[in-house]
């Protein structure tokens, strides 16, 4: 076994990993490719890989929180590693590696995430359950009808918009979304990266609703192949209510079905009554669970 920073030419094993432990999260090879080769900026993001005869066996990444006030916050992606390769030692090799990182950048708070029966791993490596998230899925055969805009409202997709109003939009509307930390302090630099600049970003199936020339929600659509993720579906405060938010989204789905996608994935915190309700009239099934796992770091 053999674990070592991760390379580019490392994103097709990754992906297919990623599709063995965790079918149901959505992250392409050249997506992956460009988050190892140009990391986000101001986040210290780091990976590695465990390898065994060539072939990529684990997974993990480690970063700064760039998205919240909360000062010293590190993330640690949710660990890949294959199940006919578990219990020797690999998911605690890339732990290791991932707490060792966020100590050197300063990290005194860690959160990661994790699968129900992954959880005595976690407690066994003094993180604590927090938060219970959901994965849904939803078959886009046949695709969702487009959805009618009331008066007033105005639905584009997100090719023709200028990033900076969407990232104003996306602002107010996560800073209070249900989490362990609040993502209230998102930068435009990273979030040009992450959001407008992914590889995986569907401009033509992304939508927004204007209402008197201010984009009052969106929904994101991130893609590869004919699998999408709903990356984030949001009402800046002032106009929830309205049902802005389904509009937006069953109009994403729509635009990606018609375009060739078959399956939509989706998560949201299980104190998200208002995103999951949406997401059960737009016919979404539960497919998986998952925990954020808290610790503190000395």
């Amino acid at each position: 076994m053999l674990i070592r920073t991760a390379r580019p030419d490392d994103a097709p094993g990754v992906v297919a990993l990623r599709a063995v432990v965790h079918p149901y999260l959505v992250r392409g090879v050249e997506s992956t490719r460009q988050m190892i080769a140009q990391p986000p900026p101001g986040e210290d993001w780091t990976a590695w890989v465990t390898e065994v005869d060539g072939q990529v066996v684990g997974w993990a990444s480690a970063y700064r929180n760039s998205r919240t006030s909360e000062p010293d916050v590190g993330e640690i992606s949710t660990l890949h590693v294959h199940p006919e390769h578990r219990g020797r030692g690999t998911g605690t090799a890339l732990l290791t590696a991932a707490l060792d990182h966020l100590r050197a950048i300063g990290a005194r708070r860690v959160v990661t995430w994790v699968r129900p029966e992954s959880l005595p791993f976690a407690r066994r490596h003094d993180f604590a359950p927090s938060r219970e998230l959901r994965y849904s899925a939803l078959d886009l055969r046949p695709a969702p009808p487009a959805p009618v805009a009331p008066e007033g409202v105005l639905l584009l997709p997100a090719a023709g918009l200028d990033p900076r109003r969407l990232h104003r939009a996306d602002v107010a509307s996560a800073a209070d979304e249900p989490g362990d930390v609040p993502s209230d302090a998102i930068s435009y630099a990273s979030w040009h990266y992450e959001v407008w600049e992914n590889l995986g970003l569907d401009r033509a199936a992304s939508t927004a609703a204007e209402v008197d020339g201010e984009l009052v929600a969106f929904s994101l659509v991130k893609r590869d192949g004919d699998r999408m993720w709903s990356d984030f579906t949001g009402t800046v405060p002032e106009y929830r209510g309205r049902g802005l938010a389904r509009l937006v989204k069953q109009a994403a789905l729509h635009r990606a079905a018609t375009s060739g996608v078959r399956v939509a994935y989706t998560s949201n915190d299980e104190a998200n009554a208002p995103m999951l309700a949406i997401n059960t009239r737009l016919g979404y099934r539960p497919v998986a669970s998952g925990w954020s796992c808290l610790r503190e770091l000395s």
